[in-house]
């Protein structure tokens, strides 16, 4: 934890936040502590401001309406793994054991949602300045790089491409297998009663954009037109 401080040029007044930034709930239920979810909803609401106030200032010439998707964008999950990537932050996570030997440190959902704990923690440590330490290094480079075409939020896109017909569009979990530290979801995605696409992840937010991608290869086959 001292080197991820190291490299962000952090000092946590409070190091049990931190602490808690990097635990996963497979660790918390081994050794009956917290974990870090409750700081995932303080870090996904704080990343959603630093976004919004990057875009605003970047972006003059974006309408309200763009500027709402390319933040979609640079906050999915896709682009949180993409950050945490950056810092190596897989590397300081604590996880229980059956997580480290099924290979958690590299797990899309337990990175994104490690990445939004972090900045949570840093934001109620020391407030948001501080978590642009973190933004400046390895969030704005991305972005600027234009690394964004990568973080490809396929709901929003299946969203807008339905919505202009008045269709309706919902997700239903059909199936979870595995151990609570290991789970994998299956996800079906529904236009109206019409089933779409269905799709598997290590979250429910993973199985629902696979989900929305083959729905969207459907459609592009099948140039189905609304």
């Amino acid at each position: 934890m001292v080197k991820l401080e190291q490299f962000f040029n952090l000092n946590f007044h409070n190091q049990q936040l931190l602490k808690t930034a990097l635990t996963h709930s497979s660790f918390a239920n081994e050794e009956q502590c917290e974990s870090n979810e409750r700081l995932e909803f303080v870090g996904d609401a704080v990343l959603d401001v630093i976004v919004a106030k990057y875009l605003y200032e970047e972006d003059k010439h974006y309408n309200e309406g763009d500027l709402t998707k390319r933040r979609a964008k640079y906050v999915c999950e896709a682009a949180l793994v993409e950050y945490a990537k950056a810092c190596d932050l897989g590397n300081y996570l604590l996880l229980g054991h059956g997580e480290e030997k099924s290979g958690g440190r590299q797990r899309v959902a337990l990175l994104a949602d490690a990445f939004e704990a972090f900045i949570g923690a840093i934001f109620l440590d020391k407030g948001i300045d501080e978590c642009y330490k973190v933004a400046n290094k390895v969030i704005f480079p991305l972005l600027e790089q234009e690394e964004e075409k990568n973080f490809i939020d396929f709901k929003s896109h299946l969203q807008e491409l339905v919505q202009s017909d008045k269709r309706q569009l919902f997700y239903k979990v059909i199936d979870e297998q595995g151990p609570s530290h290991n789970k994998t979801f299956t996800i079906r995605v529904y236009m109206d009663d019409i089933l779409m696409g269905e799709g598997k992840g290590k979250s429910k937010k993973e199985a629902e954009q696979h989900a929305a991608e083959i729905a969207l290869k459907k459609l592009a086959k099948k140039s189905i037109k609304f």
